[in-house]
Formats: structure tokens, sequence, C-alpha cells
């Protein structure tokens, strides 16, 4: 099953920054946008872990 979700991010200083607006509790960073939407999903997936 495929779920969509919305990034949100911006630049920092010296990273991107973003969170989930599903889920606004999920916020990570990366230096790049690819790094920080991998880091997205695998806090995403973390969390998702977490409820079962």
């Amino acid at each position: 099953m495929s779920r969509k979700l919305t990034m949100v991010y911006w630049k920092g200083d010296q990273f991107w920054l973003g969170k989930l607006l599903e889920h606004p509790e999920i916020m990570t960073q990366g230096e790049s946008v690819e790094d920080l939407e991998e880091n997205l999903k695998d806090a995403f997936r973390l969390m998702a872990m977490d409820e079962f």
C-alpha cells in the first residue's frame, strides 16, 4: 500500500530542514533535499512501526 504525505522544507544555515504536514511531530534535517526526504521517510517508518 502506498501512502502520500506532504513534505514541507526550508534551507537552514547548514542543512535542509523539514517536516511532514500530516505528522508535524516528525521533523528532521539533511545535507540535501534528497537526504532530507530519505530521513523523513525513515522517521515516518520508525513512527509507524511504533504504532503496532
